[in-house]
């Protein structure tokens, strides 16, 4: 699954993946909701028909982050792509980077409204076009488009939340956001399953669309009263940051470039790899704090250890259900089952790390959520034994889940104690910056590895779904996870790193 998120019960919302949780770029920027309407809730009569709406668009879009895993080993194999597996899942990340950072400013000049209804599309034009792929390339053009889709609309949710509800109810639709991930974490599995095995991987997609009919005709209204145009109308429009919409868009272009040549394997793929470290180093170095890299203390320590811990159990999760689809013969439905409990778990390290007691232990609940992050990535491939029962994995990711939690939480409580309020917003796109290029990088790397280990050899292999395993390439699972559980282990370092001292 992609993703992630989200599932933090705190400050970070949900979106693609679990772990995102984008802010306005100027959180100054964002207005009030209006006082007169001090007694009401999020489901009161001025709120209840944008609530619903922008609820529904959040559950639509975490059901299909679920949903994509199990489906995608399925699809990967028909349209003879398994070399591109990891592909398809970063294509996603790479296009957001940009979007987020265009969300935001568009929603400073214009309002949140415009940004959210061309992500809503694209996010469905997107769908429509991986559903309907005739190759994996097309495939793969699809998920990148979602991916500006859903890099514009998750920005845009949070303008909205900023400027429609008052500050004393903001709190109770965030919760609402993070609740949304815990369904489809359960549902979307078994749901996405069923569809595979009876219908196709293809009804996956384009069923969605169809879905997002209903929360469009309840949100945009409701935005279009509440919170269209600019926060100031009296105020001259605010200028575009044309210097990091362009760090933005060469982050999101080098990231491509290096997943390309990662896949490609040949002298050949020297080139686009060098032009992208060229593009990523002064965008990176541009968007993301001083000593980042290093991981320097405080701060930078904060960003950095968001992006390891979130590529490396994205990068890792993205290739369980291939395993167990390709390697134990699991049907697509009990493969994501496999990890549906993970959404609960999540939930519940969310919920203890925010426990006002274990404030003063934040830094070793964060450095054990990274062991424990670890300890599920290396447990993972030993269901690759065939004595190794595959219940082995759902355990090992509860608890991996569980170490997230208490991570992505953290680091969002983390980022707003350590940034001055004038820094918050884009403090808040650095985060999510180095979010979404980890998951890009560690999946370039591990797809590399994987390809390169003849895990694309799978893709020869069209038997029935669940009827066996498509072919043995065990050596290239753990060279996919072992390596991600070394990344978590770096993380447990950088975690104790995240106090100033």
């Amino acid at each position: 699954m992609t993703a992630p998120e989200p599932r933090d019960v705190d400050v970070a919302p949900p979106v693609q993946h679990p772990t995102s949780d984008p802010m306005p770029e100027r959180i100054s920027d964002v207005a009030v909701g209006d006082p007169g309407d001090a007694g009401e809730g999020v489901l009161g009569r001025t709120y209840r028909a944008l609530s619903i709406g922008i609820v529904s668009v959040v559950l639509l879009i975490a059901f299909e982050a679920t949903a994509v895993g199990t489906a995608m080993p399925v699809a990967a194999r028909e349209l003879n792509g398994i070399p591109l597996y990891a592909f398809a899942f970063s294509a996603y990340f790479t296009t957001s980077l940009f979007a987020m950072v265009l969300s935001g400013q568009w929603a400073d000049r214009r309002g949140p409204l415009g940004p959210l209804a061309t992500g809503i599309s694209a996010f469905a034009v997107g769908l429509l076009l991986s559903g309907a792929a005739s190759g994996m390339w097309m495939f793969v053009a699809g998920r990148a488009v979602q991916g500006l889709g859903g890099g514009l609309v998750i920005v845009a949710l949070y303008v909205v939340i900023g400027r429609a509800y008052p500050e004393r109810i903001r709190p109770a639709i965030m919760a609402a956001f993070a609740a949304s991930w815990v369904i489809p974490s359960v549902v979307g599995p078994l749901a996405s399953g069923t569809v595979t095995e009876h219908l196709g991987w293809r009804w996956v997609f384009v069923g969605i669309p169809v879905l997002i009919v209903f929360p469009l005709a309840l949100a945009l209204p409701a935005i279009r009263r509440m919170a269209s145009g600019p926060a100031d109308p009296d105020a001259p429009a605010p200028p575009y940051d044309r210097r990091r919409i362009r760090l933005a868009l060469g982050i999101s272009v080098g990231a491509g470039l290096l997943q390309y040549a990662g896949q490609e394997l040949n002298w050949f793929a020297m080139l686009p790899a060098a032009a992208g470290v060229a593009l990523l180093v002064p965008a990176v170095r541009g968007l993301l704090p001083h000593g980042t890299v290093r991981a320097a203390r405080g701060l930078p320590s904060v960003v950095l250890l968001r992006g390891i811990s979130a590529g490396s159990f994205i990068s890792a999760e993205s290739f369980v259900p291939l395993m167990l689809v390709t390697q134990r013969g699991l049907t697509p439905t009990m493969a994501g089952l496999s990890l549906a409990v993970g959404g609960a778990t999540w939930a519940l390290g969310s919920y203890v790390q925010s426990r006002p007691r274990l404030e003063v232990h934040r830094e070793r609940l964060m450095v054990t959520g990274m062991v424990l992050v670890a300890a599920s990535i290396a447990a993972a491939p030993s269901v690759l034994i065939e004595a190794v029962p595959v219940w082995v994995v759902a355990v090992a990711w509860a608890f991996g889940c569980f170490g997230m939690g208490m991570v992505i939480a953290s680091t969002s409580v983390l980022l707003l104690k350590l940034s001055a309020p004038e820094e918050a917003g884009s403090n808040s796109a650095a985060l999510q910056i180095s979010d979404g290029l980890s998951n890009v990088l560690l999946l370039a790397a591990g797809g590399a590895a994987f390809a390169a280990l003849g895990g694309g050899a799978m893709g020869a292999a069209h038997g029935a779904v669940g009827s066996g395993a498509s072919g043995s390439h065990p050596g290239a699972f753990a060279a996919v996870f072992l390596p991600m559980a070394g990344v978590a282990l770096v993380g447990a370092w950088v975690a104790a790193r995240v106090r100033v001292k």
